[in-house]
């Protein structure tokens, strides 16, 4: 690797961490063929090698858009969050201030499926709520503790969840609310919505952890609306590879604060940034394929 301006790259080292950055030189790393001497298969395997012209400075390049792509997914995230946090607490809290707390108040099903050693869902979505309760510093739960008691009503109580919480409360959800929900959002398929909020706390604990997000394989999949209903998904109906990538998953994102935000700019100061990723020196098919864009995303973004 040429590593250049050998005290830049010193500061970025002691400032990011080798191994945070070593994940942003390893797309640059030369393939080779290896045959395994146990049992002679021949494999495509990573050498410590690198790629013809692979600049210290390209992996400085991919971080910061990195870095700049995760803050402008939170961003979206919190918005949706806040919503999402709006809605449920509505919707139970018309028919039961402990809603919450009350797995006769959720889907029986959904609700009460085994789950770990907790017994069921419901019992350990309670326990994590329970310390997320007993973790909190706001004075506004000293203060309802303090005056009304130890259970905290639904509209109180949603403001101390996080994403993870929130989506799995969702899943518990009867699913005459969860289609409710759902259609605010422009979605038929209360299925398909319940899937996209799994997926969306799977995107939002990467950025809060900092974590490579441009060129992830993405473990939490979401599903796509059926053929019946058309919409922007059918870019990526058929395509298994762009379906396990991050920009599936921005898009998710674009779609819902459209819905909380009409007037919203974040699709275009996401595509923005999107247009700026970085010229690469070495001799690597690395680009923005890599996230996961089909073809025409230009056209429906």
């Amino acid at each position: 690797m040429n590593v250049g301006d050998r005290a830049a790259a010193l500061a970025y080292l002691e400032r990011v961490g080798y191994y945070r950055l070593s994940a942003y030189w390893y797309p640059f790393r030369r393939w080779e063929l290896q045959q395994d001497q146990q049992n002679g298969a021949i494999r495509y395997t990573r050498t410590d090698d690198f790629l013809p012209d692979t600049h210290f400075r390209d992996a400085v390049a991919l971080y910061l858009f990195d870095k700049q792509l995760r803050q402008m997914t939170t961003d979206a995230l919190e918005r949706v969050e806040v919503a999402l946090r709006v809605d449920i607490a509505y919707l139970l809290g018309k028919r039961n201030t402990f809603a919450h707390l009350q797995a006769s108040e959720l889907h029986p099903t959904f609700a009460l499926r085994a789950e770990g050693a907790k017994g069921t869902a419901h019992a350990a979505w309670l326990d994590r709520y329970s310390k997320l309760v007993a973790q909190s510093k706001e004075d506004f739960v000293k203060h309802y503790h303090q005056t009304h008691g130890p259970d905290l009503p639904i509209w109180v109580a949603i403001e101390l969840l996080d994403f993870g919480a929130l989506s799995k409360l969702f899943a518990m959800m009867k699913v005459g609310d969860q289609q409710a929900i759902a259609q605010k959002y422009g979605i038929a398929e209360w299925q398909v919505f319940q899937s996209w909020l799994r997926s969306l706390s799977y995107l939002r604990n990467l950025c809060a952890h900092h974590s490579r997000l441009w060129n992830r394989n993405v473990v939490a999949r979401p599903k796509l609306p059926s053929a019946s209903h058309s919409g922007w998904w059918q870019a990526f109906a058929g395509n298994a590879d762009l379906q396990t990538k991050p920009f599936l998953l921005l898009a998710i994102c674009r779609h819902v604060v459209q819905r909380v935000c009409p007037n919203t700019q974040w699709p275009t100061r996401l595509k923005d940034h999107l247009a700026s990723f970085p010229a690469l020196r070495a001799n690597t098919k690395r680009s923005l394929d890599d996230i996961g864009t089909p073809p025409d995303w230009k056209d429906w973004w």
